[in-house]
């Protein structure tokens, strides 16, 4: 009987893979579920004996077991060029192992990072982290094996560990790959931090809109608690806060109150879940452990470049024509990705923007696709690579649109802790709403008392609400609490910076002349 494979992941699900898998065993075949490849833009893709095809429908199914469907046939799955240039660790059982089966994992060296750990002893297995150079994936960027070498020295009767696993950036799917198509990998991660810490519990926090990804690890931290003992872990649903992505939100919400953010210090490395010192890692972090221990941190320390050092899942997504997961190195370019790798734009047209890092990451230009993957070459920019999100954009896209959706996001995600995030975030869409109308405001009640001696004396010309835009950015972006509030000006000052003509700038400095 013919053995056909094809994914059980939520998109593979979403463009009918149920469907396929079906009229496969209709048809005769053996069916095997198996992890998504992450080759989306050829999903539901099917692989027999090795070879693939995809996108199918049940209609090509017959077509595949009588050896034809050549317009669907993409030669040897493991051999296309899209995977075979990748730099794949985090993601080297994607495709190929049934997420839920014990042998498989075991058979790809899984549980050897937890075993190398053991032998190791805790002190060790922290040294290895700190030595392999892992930053954080969320976002950060703060070295892993600091944070646990700060938990590890704390004195307290419970320590946790818990994964921020509430994947919310915008054109971002690795945690959920991960979740649905290797959920050992996580488990085994975390096991590994709550030995080297001394921490006997752990959490998942995963937002509810991933169904798939919590019925899987449900089963999987089922399956594995012999493995895993005395380590104990447990799943928490987000209900999908934004800012709960934020960690000490997302502690709140792990505690049962409401997601707002808590004002640092004291660090939750010292007094986090419930008071008690607790390691907040995200899940690409905790699966990159995985590795370190079980080849060495030399090994990960090899790939990446300056002090980004491993490799990065990267999720490309948007406007692209081959949207997907690639994982590779730091070091690679933001053009070899989009105009390479991406294959450019689904519509055909001229790349306009790429954002980088999520909703409030910046917007870049075409002229600085040659910035390598990495955070201080980011940052440099002012930029971020974030949990590696890439959302491509084509020549129609209103980039001063895309500014005012970045305010708008923020004031209806915003926590309220802080008012330059919970007020500048309102105020800032009302300012870019002025401009695009060209409407500039006049002087209120209040700037019109004898009292304000600096208060315009007339109304704002269009350039002047540009002005205050800049500064009320500047102000979020210095004096928030957190990155939600921090981060936004980076989406909008980027389109200003880069596509002035879009907020009318140029018509602007035209009319005036």
């Amino acid at each position: 009987m013919m053995t056909v494979r094809i994914s059980d992941d939520a998109l593979a699900l979403a463009c009918g893979a149920d469907d396929v898998a079906a009229a496969f065993e209709k048809a005769g075949a053996a069916v095997e579920r198996v992890s998504s490849w992450g080759m989306h833009w050829l999903e539901p893709l099917v692989e027999v004996n090795g070879v693939g095809f995809g996108p199918v429908t049940p209609a090509d199914v017959q077509a595949i077991l009588d050896g034809g469907a050549d317009a669907l046939c993409i030669g040897p799955v493991a051999a296309h060029p899209f995977i075979v240039a990748q730099q794949r660790l985090t993601f080297a059982r994607a495709g190929k192992t049934r997420p839920l089966s014990l042998d498989d994992y075991e058979a790809t060296d899984g549980w050897k990072g937890l075993g190398r750990a053991r032998e190791l002893g805790p002190e060790a297995t922290i040294e290895e982290v700190v030595a392999s150079g892992l930053r954080g994936r969320g976002g950060a960027g703060f070295p892993t094996g600091i944070k646990w070498r700060t938990v590890a020295a704390a004195r307290a009767d419970q320590k946790y560990i818990v994964c921020n696993a509430d994947e919310g950036d915008s054109a971002t799917f690795a945690d959920r790959m991960i979740m649905e198509g290797d959920p050992y990998q996580l488990i085994e991660g975390m096991a590994i931090a709550g030995f080297a810490v001394g921490a006997s519990k752990g959490y998942i926090y995963v937002r509810s809109e991933y169904p798939h990804a919590i019925a899987k690890l449900e089963q999987a931290i089922h399956k594995s608690a012999h493995i895993i003992a005395p380590f104990h872990l447990e799943v928490r649903e987000g209900a999908g806060a934004y800012v709960c992505g934020e960690e000490t939100s997302l502690l709140n919400s792990l505690e049962g109150k409401r997601g707002e953010v808590r004002a640092k210090p004291p660090l939750p490395a010292l007094e986090g879940l419930f008071g008690k010192p607790t390691v907040v890692n995200n899940l690409l972090s905790l699966c990159a452990v995985t590795h370190i221990l079980a080849d060495g941190a030399t090994f990960y320390a090899d790939y990446g470049l300056g002090r980004s050092r491993g490799t990065m899942p990267i999720q490309l997504a948007g406007n692209v024509k081959h949207g997907g997961l690639f994982e590779t190195a730091f070091g690679i370019s933001l053009g070899t990705l989009v105009n390479e790798i991406g294959g450019g734009t689904a519509s055909g047209r001229p790349v306009k923007a790429v954002q980088v890092g999520g909703p409030l990451g910046a917007y870049i230009h075409p002229d600085q696709f040659d910035i390598p993957f990495d955070y201080e070459a980011y940052a440099a920019v002012d930029a971020l690579i974030g949990h590696g999100g890439i959302c491509v954009f084509d020549d129609t896209a209103d980039l001063a649109g895309m500014a005012r959706f970045a305010m708008e996001f923020c004031a209806v995600e915003s926590c309220g802790k802080c008012t330059p995030c919970r007020i500048g975030s309102t105020r800032g869409k009302e300012l870019i709403d002025r401009i695009l109308a060209r409407a500039p405001r006049g002087r209120d009640t209040v700037e019109a008392l004898p009292q304000m001696h600096n208060a315009p004396r007339s109304a704002r010309a269009l350039e002047d609400e540009i002005t205050l835009l800049e500064d009320l950015c500047e102000t979020m972006k210095f004096g928030s609490l957190c990155a939600l509030g921090g981060f936004t000006p980076y989406p909008v000052l980027s389109a200003l910076r880069h596509w002035p003509e879009d907020f009318g700038v140029t018509r602007m400095a035209e009319a005036a002349e």
